[in-house]
């Protein structure tokens, strides 16, 4: 696939599918002990490997998933941003979710803004989508900011089900957000 093939762009951003090429960049990215500050632990190449084949799995099943994300001026990689159906048991799920996670050379850019903004359009007016969420731990201020800086609600708080074993990281937060029907 021409590595400039991208599904949908915003003004500076374009969102495509996960390469092989891909497991490099994204797992320095992982490994950064500043971006994976809300995680559990940092990820290994081998763990990175897994994931991009979970994202590669369900846009293959969904139709979308949490994009590779690039700069468009420069093809730089920088990070994923997009959706994804989060089955996980609790009050707020099953939904699907809104999230990113950049590199952290390009934070404070406005990047995450941009290109969120970018994908609840998508959803919203290409895939039908009526509703998202999105989650963070609950200590995670910078994520929730941009939820809200997106137009998101806080909808509540929650102990995430898969995190049960890391009390640190379990309490999130969770934002919606509805397709206007006018």
């Amino acid at each position: 696939m021409d590595k400039s093939h991208y599904i949908f762009k915003s003004k500076r951003l374009g969102f495509r599918l996960w390469q092989e090429e891909d497991i490099e960049e994204f797992s320095k990215l992982n490994s950064d002990k500043e971006v994976m500050e809300y995680f559990p632990d940092i990820l290994s190449k081998k763990e990175v490997k897994l994931l991009i084949d979970q994202l590669q799995h369900h846009y293959k099943t969904n139709g979308f998933t949490y994009y590779a994300t690039e700069i468009l001026d420069s093809k730089e990689f920088i990070g994923m941003i997009g959706i994804a159906l989060q089955e996980y048991k609790t009050e707020y799920t099953p939904a699907i979710d809104i999230g990113w996670r950049l590199k952290r050379s390009v934070w404070g850019k406005g990047y995450a803004t941009e290109g969120a903004k970018r994908c609840l359009e998508y959803a919203f007016n290409d895939l039908k989508i009526d509703s998202l969420i999105s989650v963070c731990v609950i200590d995670n201020k910078k994520s929730e900011h941009i939820m809200s800086k997106i137009g998101m609600f806080k909808i509540g708080e929650f102990n995430h089900p898969k995190l049960s074993a890391y009390p640190k990281y379990e309490k999130h937060v969770c934002y919606r957000i509805n397709k206007l029907i006018i």
